[in-house]
């Protein structure tokens, strides 16, 4: 037989052959479909003979490589094993987990909105506060989750369990302490007040190896449970132990990004009060209760307040994600946003100046004695907070989809536009008669808690 590719025809491998095995049976029907002419492009394909004693003719070069056959080589290769779901754990359990983790989250929230609290209760301070909640809108903003943005939400729970193990380890000291002074004072030098003040001193050393040890594998609360004695006996005494708990540490406090943050709300800070000149327009023109032409330019700066408001909030946002300065003015960019996600911008909107805001402004008509003034920021962080997560929620949802055309598109745009006058309007309407109930008096028009610091006095 000649050379089944002189005729520049390229030999087509029977299924058999290609799968490592002869089956003659099939060589021959395949023979038979090329002479009765089932289909054209087989019919110019060679004829080797079947027969393997036939081998040294006509048969392809690769023939060789064919490793011998047997019987069981006609049987179908094994299929693939199908890997199966796991089982699916009971409702019970999967309740259990559900509410455990609804009771961490929760516990984590309230003292991150409580370090929140504290650090803007501070004067300087209170910037790494502000910067962290344009940060969080800004993680949003560029795609991220919202357990990516609220980074610290794990590490603040973790100071808020060391907080509370600290405060459980030291009543029993202050017990013993007092019942001590108390001994004291009734019966000086008695061995019962010496015994009482020993055992506190004791207490005080075992509380605190026991908090130390704790924080030196973890600080998770199975940790403050159960101190693993042998474990302690084992471990506690080499430096290497300590050494690599305290480089634990020195990355649990580099989680934080402070001065990040800090440099974060100094820039938003100010670009902020660039863009707030208005208000201090109407401070100026209002500040001696002038008509005339001071009242025509509050009036034109009030209308420029409430254009400015329009954008700010996402600005801010924008400008936490871009982390540029300039992104700050970026005005035809948010405008693009606004085209592709209009619905969510007036969802945010509403709840960052509205919603969220304005019963705010009832803890600002008197403020608190100065060791309680971080009671209402509290409410002002955990109210303020969420606001932040919808403004970066809007702008995600507007970078994740493509401008919509056409004139039911259009439509929708103009009729967001018109709901929007009313939400603004609102809002400058509790602003302006919150100069007459706060406690700031004209200087609210600038201190808006809704777009800057959460705080609710200007000396806090």
């Amino acid at each position: 037989m000649s050379d089944p590719t002189a005729d520049g025809v390229t030999p087509v491998v029977p299924s058999a052959v290609s799968l490592g095995y002869r089956d003659i049976s099939a060589e021959r029907v395949f023979a038979d479909l090329v002479h009765a002419g089932r289909t054209n492009s087989v019919s110019a394909r060679p004829e080797w003979p079947a027969d393997a004693a036939d081998a040294s003719v006509g048969q392809p070069p690769f023939a060789k490589l064919v490793p011998p056959t047997g019987p069981h080589d006609l049987l179908p290769p094994p299929a693939p094993a199908i890997a199966t779901d796991a089982p699916r754990q009971s409702w019970f359990r999967r309740s259990i987990r559900r509410s455990a983790g609804w009771i961490r989250n929760g516990f984590r929230s309230f003292w991150l909105i409580t370090l929140l609290a504290l650090m803007t209760a501070l004067p300087i301070i209170q910037l790494i506060a502000f910067g962290y909640l344009l940060d969080v809108a800004g993680r949003l903003a560029k795609g991220g989750n919202l357990r990516d943005a609220l980074d610290w939400l794990r590490p603040a729970g973790q100071l808020g369990l060391a907080i509370l193990a600290t405060l459980l380890v030291s009543l029993p000291i202050g017990l013993l302490g007092h019942w001590a002074t108390v001994g004291e004072v009734i019966s000086p030098g008695s061995p019962q007040a010496r015994a009482m003040r020993s055992g506190a001193i004791l207490l005080v050393v075992v509380g605190t190896l026991h908090l130390a040890w704790a924080l030196a594998r973890g600080g998770r609360w199975w940790h403050y449970l159960w101190p693993q004695p042998l474990r302690f006996l084992r471990e506690a005494w080499r430096p290497r132990t300590w050494a690599d708990a305290a480089d634990r540490g020195a990355e649990w406090f580099g989680e934080w990004q402070f001065g990040r943050r800090f440099w974060l709300g100094l820039r938003g800070a100010i670009a902020t009060l660039i863009w707030l000149l208005p208000a201090t327009v109407i401070i100026l023109a209002n500040r001696h209760g002038q008509s005339g032409l001071a009242g025509l330019i509050g009036g034109l700066a009030f209308l420029a307040l409430g254009i400015t408001l329009l954008y700010l909030p996402m600005l801010q946002a924008h400008f936490a994600a871009q982390g540029r300065f300039a992104a700050m003015f970026e005005v035809r960019k948010i405008r693009g946003d606004f085209r592709r996600a209009p619905w969510a911008w007036l969802a945010a909107l509403i709840l960052t100046l509205v919603v969220l805001p304005i019963p705010l402004y009832l803890l600002k008509i008197e403020p608190p004695p100065p060791e309680l003034v971080w009671l209402p920021t509290w409410l002002f962080i955990a109210f303020m907070l969420p606001a932040r997560i919808a403004c970066g929620l809007a702008l995600r949802r507007a970078g994740h989809r493509p401008e919509p055309q056409g004139w039911p598109a259009a439509l929708s745009r103009w009729l967001v536009r018109s709901l929007t006058i009313p939400v603004v309007a609102v809002y400058l309407l509790f602003v302006f008669l919150s100069q007459y109930t706060s406690w700031d008096g004209l200087q609210t028009w600038v201190h808006q808690h809704a777009v800057l610091v959460p705080a609710p006095f200007v000396g806090s």
